[in-house]
């Protein structure tokens, strides 16, 4: 990375000192990254455990993971007015103490509204560092290292989550209590502050107020629609079976430390079809042939979750992990792919963020009061089968020659 002394956005003549290396970005961004998920993937383990002990609904419980998607959508295009006034790198800053303060506060989890509360703030961190870390990825890493450092930032994201979904039952035995667990991720979330700190000084300068602009979202963009449509339903699937694939394991009797387990074999096969989905993008015109193999590899999960939950449980979240993870990796790539422009990009991004996680939101909650009406989880795995389903019909229309978002 060449040294750089002026930057426009910090002022005319404004003199900063160099980027640091390409090796320490990489690693203060992987510090952050690792934290995108842990707060939302630590509960499922421990959902039977908090319904029961504050008195919550199954529906009221699956609002825990249902707040930071929440926020996910409504955040997501605040985020670039955020970074168009402190910059992004100090943006991401103080979204990593949002999530460090939002995550920690679970300590204080037997007060429902504190553990709400906290939820709420923490997904407001989440939501604006998943935002602008792919910014910063095109801006501080050479065009030749950005897949690269893309699939590192996956990796880093998806292994936090699937660290959290295996340790948070196990955490909470040992410490005594799932108000501990929760609280412990707070301190990989300091441990990402702290990297990222002395990098924003340095990084900060080279990307001020003034950055970017604001621009309008395509909301009369046809094909802005189209795949804000994609992303929705794929969104509420993937959210939804990271809520309740645990508890579906503890209600056939398993120990919740074996079905967080489960869940992190889920997320762990996201890792692998998360960077191979890009990686055959490149070589493919047409996506719609890889879109339909991961709608296709979800809905075969969930029909195996649902008809013969025990025969294999641990192959069927990994067809599930696969999907999921192929059709999440892919969606960014439409993002790109249908956008004139790296700007025009950012504006479908934002739309197709709000909308999406928007409607995502509802699907842990609305799953939760599938259970409290049907009285079992089984019916969630068909429910979720079917929106799989309409996931590949959109992905139908989605032909490489459709108008450009500009």
């Amino acid at each position: 990375m060449e040294p750089a002394d002026v930057t426009e956005g910090a002022g005319v003549g404004v003199r900063v000192r160099p980027l640091p290396p390409v090796w320490i970005t990489a690693v203060a961004l992987l510090a952050v990254a690792g934290n995108l998920r842990t707060a939302i993937t630590s509960v499922p383990p421990l959902i039977d455990a908090i319904s029961r002990d504050l008195g919550l609904s199954h529906a009221a419980a699956g609002a825990l993971t249902t707040l930071p998607v929440l926020c996910m959508g409504v955040f997501a295009p605040i985020a670039s007015a955020i970074a168009h006034r402190l910059g992004a790198v100090a943006a991401v800053l103080a979204a990593v103490a949002c999530v460090v303060v939002g995550t920690g506060s679970r300590w204080f989890g037997d007060d429902v509204a504190t553990l709400y509360l906290g939820t709420f703030v923490a997904g407001i961190g989440i939501a604006v560092a998943g935002s602008l870390l792919p910014r910063l990825v095109k801006a501080f890493f050479p065009p030749e290292r950005v897949g690269l450092v893309t699939g590192l930032y996956m990796f880093a994201m998806m292994g936090g989550a699937a660290l959290a979904s295996a340790v948070s039952a196990p955490l909470a035995d040992r410490l005594g209590s799932w108000q501990a667990s929760l609280a412990t991720w707070g301190l990989l979330a300091l441990v990402g502050l702290v990297v990222w700190a002395p990098f924003t000084l340095r990084a900060n300068p080279h990307h001020m107020q003034g950055e970017g602009g604001r621009g309008r979202l395509p909301w009369r963009h046809s094909t802005a629609w189209l795949v804000a449509g994609y992303l929705a339903l794929q969104s509420w699937c993937f959210y939804s079976a990271v809520t309740w694939l645990p508890p579906t394991y503890v209600e056939l009797g398993w120990d919740r430390s074996a079905a967080g387990y489960l869940g992190a074999v889920f997320s762990g096969a996201q890792v692998i079809s998360g960077l191979l989905g890009p990686v055959l993008s490149d070589r493919a015109t047409d996506l719609r042939r890889l879109l339909l193999v991961s709608a296709a590899l979800g809905v075969l999960g969930c029909l195996a979750i649902f008809t013969a939950p025990e025969a294999a449980p641990w192959l069927w979240a990994v067809v599930l992990g696969l999907g999921q993870g192929a059709a999440f990796s892919l969606a960014l790539v439409l993002l790109v792919r249908y956008a004139l422009t790296p700007e025009a990009s950012g504006r479908l991004t934002g739309m197709a963020f709000l909308f999406s996680y928007s409607v995502a939101s509802v699907g842990p909650f609305a799953m939760g009061l599938v259970r409290d009406v049907t009285g079992g989880l089984s019916l969630v795995w068909i429910v979720l089968a079917a929106i799989g389903v309409v996931q590949g019909l959109v992905v139908v229309r989605m032909r490489p020659d459709l108008r450009r978002v500009t």
